[in-house]
Formats: structure tokens, sequence, C-alpha cells
């Protein structure tokens, strides 16, 4: 054990415990007590048939904003969630059932106890708040609320108190954090007793273990930071940051045995001997990460425990719709003969960008690097598109920042294998596939499936030739790709000089003619096109701001973008752009009452105090304005207008679900 100070943080009067995975533990104790529970547990439920072994659990999406006119908000489906979920749920569905067959959670155990049916799938609506229900399936554990306001929070408190919750697991990226704090104290008023765990984006950008685990790492912004230093009151239990999949499964199953088993609460000084225990008894499984214990009483430390595994392989994780309906509708995939928006899945070959733009999340130098589908990944991505298929996908968006990571052989191979797939008899498909095609609607959503992805204008025209890309997005039209989305930041050269993009730069040939090129090149393939644009990066003046905008309109004008969603720089805690713009230690993600107001709603995560310092306030609506004027229906509209871009009533049209992904 190491007990050392949290970095960075203005108080160091707490301390952090340190914690190495095979730190010396009395195993045999252990084991006998794991023993002398399952065997009271075991007399207790023979004594009372009608109880049972599993404790509620609620999973909660901590939403960006509140609601207000003209406000974004985010329909896609909460997949940062639904992936730190999908270990420990698979686990426990497949555990379930008699106490004496149990071998994962062989104790007490989540209420994780079934998948959700084809018919529930099927009749799950666009509403992220579910009803939990007598006996529930593991879909109908997550609030999802979209938005922060009366309505949400008068949900919120109803819902625990109806299923009063022994656990609760919320996800949150920084702008949410504000939220995920109140919704972990109405647990702390409403529900004393229940254990909350926080995880998600803002976790991974703010917590780490140093190198060797030799001490933690702990942003200004951080939850471990903010709670010590007295500015929100101490109301989470534990924080999961890195990847979490194996960690949340080994987490959980220390809780069900720090649980009194008569209660069913958490015993939280029990918390850290069992976690010990467990990771003793089984070693540490794929990924890294760390798992943060807050205090249990005044006089106690935090603890911390790194967990160091081997490189994780995504394709061997389970699938986060396993457990989970899809609920995102993309307005961009439209039924041909209703113009209904699709019901759209989220898919990741690859975890992390390739490029290391300093003004993106994915630059991040805290938690691991670029993670994908490796063994077979050609097989089971196609495996995976077959999976969604069943359980109703109609479209599906990969979320790769870049498309398999930009490597064209890999795209190539899957693009062709998925092609073959849609126009195949299904007799003759791989029993894998064929698993999960098992009626007519199936086969018939396969073939008509839509998708998309996201690439890059360096991707396209800078590191491969015209023709190569050509070859690529004909493959990707041909398999079933309609829209690709790309970054196209700014049109001019002296805010593109100063970020990680516009590779292979030549003075003959500037961004501006590198963004017109890979946009002409995506629309000769009859694709259509949604594009990123962002304002307040280094060099941003008005200047720069007006021809952007106007360069964009002309692509417009031209027919070569259909989409184009204008962002104002927000700085994520990790990115390196915070530090240089000198936000690293004064960025408020924690107040409860944050003035959300115009126009920063009508931008992707923009509150005031966190966006680009070099934009006024005067910029910002200047920008909300002219794009407005001068990118007509094409702009990815945020103003409340449910016509423009094409958007659906309240739904968001550029990027389904980025801020959940």
């Amino acid at each position: 054990m190491i007990t050392h100070a949290i970095e960075e943080a203005e108080s160091g009067s707490d301390r952090t415990v340190m914690h190495r995975v095979g730190d010396a533990i009395d195993a045999k104790s252990f084991l006998e007590r794991c023993r002398r529970r399952r065997a009271r547990l075991a007399d207790d439920l023979g004594a009372a048939p009608d109880r049972t072994r599993y404790f509620p659990v609620l999973a909660v999406l901590a939403p960006v904003m509140t609601q207000a006119e003209g406000e974004i908000t985010y329909p896609g489906d909460p997949m940062a969630l639904y992936a730190a979920l999908s270990v420990a749920v698979h686990q426990a569905v497949h555990d379930a059932g008699p106490l004496e067959d149990a071998t994962h959670y062989n104790d007490l155990a989540p209420e994780w106890t079934a998948f959700p049916s084809k018919a529930y799938r099927a009749a799950a609506g666009h509403d992220g708040v579910r009803q939990y229900g007598a006996a529930p399936n593991t879909d109908q554990m997550v609030f999802d609320p979209r938005v922060w306001d009366v309505a949400a929070r008068s949900a919120w408190i109803r819902l625990l108190r109806e299923v009063r919750p022994r656990v609760v697991l919320i996800s949150a990226v920084s702008p949410a954090h504000r939220y995920a704090l109140e919704i972990a104290a109405l647990v702390r008023s409403e529900v004393p007793g229940a254990y909350v765990v926080l995880g998600g984006r803002h976790a991974d950008e703010t917590l780490a273990a140093a190198p060797g685990g030799s001490g933690l790492l702990v942003k200004p912004s951080g939850t471990p930071a903010v709670i010590q230093n007295g500015k929100v009151p101490p109301v989470i239990d534990a924080i999961v940051a890195g990847e979490a999949y194996h960690a949340v499964d080994v987490l959980m199953r220390a809780l069900a045995l720090a649980m009194d088993l008569e209660d069913r609460w958490v015993d939280r000084a029990r918390v850290l001997p069992c976690l010990q225990g467990l990771l003793h008894q089984e070693g540490v499984k794929p990924g890294k990460s760390v798992v943060f214990l807050s205090p249990w009483s005044a006089s106690e430390p935090a603890h911390a425990v790194p967990l160091d595994g081997p490189g994780l392989d995504l394709a061997s994780l389970p699938s986060p719709y396993e457990a989970f309906a899809i609920r995102s509708h993309f307005p961009i995939f439209e039924n041909p003969e209703s113009g209904a928006p699709l019901r759209t899945a989220h898919f990741m070959v690859s975890s992390a960008c390739p490029y290391r733009c300093n003004f993106c999340s994915e630059s991040a130098r805290v938690g691991p690097g670029l993670r994908r589908f490796r063994d077979d990944a050609i097989g089971k991505a196609i495996e995976r598109i077959c999976e969604y298929v069943s359980y109703g996908a109609e479209a599906v968006f990969f979320d790769d920042s870049v498309f398999w990571s930009g490597r064209y052989k890999d795209m190539t191979e899957f693009c062709r294998e998925l092609r073959l797939v849609r126009e195949a008899d299904p007799a003759t498909l791989d029993p894998r596939l064929r698993a999960h095609l098992v009626g007519e609607d199936d086969t018939e959503r396969l073939r008509n499936l839509q998708w998309g992805a996201q690439l890059t204008v360096d991707t396209l025209v800078a590191l491969h030739s015209a023709e190569e890309s050509g070859d690529i997005l004909r493959l990707m039209r041909d398999a079933g790709c309609s829209y690709v989305y790309i970054g196209i930041e700014s049109m001019s050269s002296q805010v593109m000089d100063g970020i990680h993009k516009n590779l292979r730069r030549d003075v003959d040939r500037p961004w501006a003619a590198k963004v017109r090129e890979a946009t002409a090149l995506v629309k000769k393939h009859g694709l259509r096109l949604g594009t990123s644009v962002l304002f307040g990066l280094d060099g941003e003046t008005r200047s720069s701001i007006d021809e952007t905008i106007h360069e964009v309109g002309r692509l417009i004008d031209h027919g070569l973008i259909d989409l184009a969603s204008p962002n104002i720089l927000t700085y994520h805690p990790a990115t390196p752009v915070t530090r240089q713009h000198g936000m690293h230690e004064r960025l408020d993600y924690h107040s409860p009452r944050v003035d959300n107001r115009k126009p920063y709603i009508y931008f992707e995560e923009a509150f005031p105090g966190v966006v680009s310092v070099l934009l006024t306030e005067d910029d910002i609506w200047h920008i909300h304005n002219e794009t407005r004027i001068h990118w007509g229906r094409a702009r990815n509209d945020t103003s409340g207008d449910p016509r423009a871009a094409g958007a659906a009533p309240g739904e968001h049209a550029g990027v389904p679900g980025d801020v959940h992904g």
C-alpha cells in the first residue's frame, strides 16, 4: 500500500491509500467468509421461498442540459453507459438462477436476471425514462432523462421511492457532471443506504493512476478534488475510470459480498476487503482502469485500486445492446416510403482516434490508447451487425472517430463481406449469423440496412489518393452506407495551421482546397455528407469566423454539404488546449446552478465559463446568427425549428448521440 495525496487538488488534508493487486490479504479468511455467507443465504432462501437473492439496481445517464427554448437535446442511446455495464450485466444474467448453480455472482446478486425480449425491443419508443415494473428486464433499470429539468427531477425521485435501489450507477460527460452530482444527492436524501458509483467520460478525463500505481492523478475539476475541497457534498461512494468493463463487474461483485444479508444494504467498510479478496483470488482481467473508493467516514482516507490488465480486444466484450433496447431514431436515415427516421444502433470497432487534435477529448492523455476489434475483427463485426438487426436496428452508425481507424484494408474487407452477407440466401450463411437472423423480418432489415460512418479530410485526400479513396467510398455505398460525417473545423489557414490536422501540408494546396476535394469526392459517390465546424480554436478572429462561415456556405451552395453543424470550442478537463488557454484550474463542471442562456444553448456542450476564451459572447451570437443566414436549411439547426436540417422535433441531426457515446 502507498499513501498518496491527491495530485493537483487545492487541499492536501485528505489522503488516498493506493492498493496494488496482490497486496497481502488473508485469502483463507476471505474464502471462509464467502463460504459461510453462501451457506447462510441458502438457509435463508430455503426458509422463505418467496425471497430472492437479488437486490435492485438503477443505472443513470446524467443529461447534458436543462430544458430551455432552442436548446439541444441528445436522442442517441447512452452507449458509454451501456458499454461500461456490458460485462457485469452479461455475467449476471447468465449466472441468474438457483443459488446452488451460481458461480459468478455466487452470493447476493444485482437484479439483472433477464435480457429484454424481442417484443419488448420492438415496442421500445424514443423516451429514455423506462417503467421499472415488478419483474424488470435489464433495459428497464436505466434512467436516461435526456434533459435535467423539474419534470426529470420529479421522475427520478418517484423512481427512487418506488425501487429503493441498493446500488446506483451514474455515467456523465463533463457538461453533465453537475447534474450527476445532483442526481447522486437525491439518492442520498431519498435512499440514504444506497451505494453510488460514478463513471463516464468526465471520470476518464479527470482520474487515473500514476504510472506503476504509485499515486493518483486527479484533475482540479475531478470529482474527488471538488468534494475534497468542499465545493460539493460527498455524495459519491466510488468512481470507476478508464476501461470500466471488467472493473464495474468486479466492483459490483464486491458490493454484493459487502451487503448485509438481512437488510441488503452495502456495508461501506467491507467494500475494499471484498474487492481485494476477489482480485487476489482471480487476478486482473483485460483493460486499464482505476477504482476509487471515497472515505466511508470522516476519519478514514480514500482508497484507490489501479487495475492494470492486459490489452483489451473490443470484440471480446459482450454487445452493449445485448441488455438494452435500441431507442435512437437518427433522422439522417429515413424510411424511403414514409420518410420516418429509422431505429439506429450505435457501433464502435475502435475506441479512440488515431489523430491527436489538441482541442478534442480524444487527445486526453488520461487512460489507455487506441483499442479495436482485433481477433477475427471483420467476422465479429459482421456478426454484431446481424445481432443488432435482430434487435430491431434499421440503421447503424459507426461511432469510431475514424471508420475502422482509417485503415483502408479493413474497410475494404468489411464492406465486401457485408455486401455478400446482405445479398446472400440466409440458409447459406455462417451459423453464427443465422443464429441472429431467425425471421423474415430480420433478413429484410439486413437487406435494407442503412449505415453511416465518420471519416476525415486527411484520410480521404491527404493520406490516400483520390482513386484509393474513391474505391473505398464506392465499396461503402455498395455495402449500404448512405451517410458520411467529417470534421472540417475551420476554413481559415491561420486557424488550421495550429492544430493536428491538415497533414502533409502544401502551400499550393491549402486546407480549404482539401476540404472541397474531400466533400466533392464523397458527393461524387452518391453519399450524404454531414460536417462539423468548430469556432474558437487558436488563431480565431472575427475575420476567420466570417471566412469559415462564407466558405462553408459556398460548399453548401455548390451541393457538396448536406448538413453543417456549427460548434463552439468547449474545454474538456484533459485536453492540451485547456491548459494552453489557462483554463486547467478554472473549469467549473460542478456548481449546481449555471447561467445556461442564449446564445450558449444553441451549441453542443457550451456553458458560460467553459467555452473558448478567444470568443466573446458577441462573437457567439454572431456565429449563431450568421450561420443561420448563410447556411440555410443545411445548418444542423439547434434553435428549436424542427423543420431545419431534416431534424425530427427534439432530435439532434448531425452525429447521433455523440455526447452519449
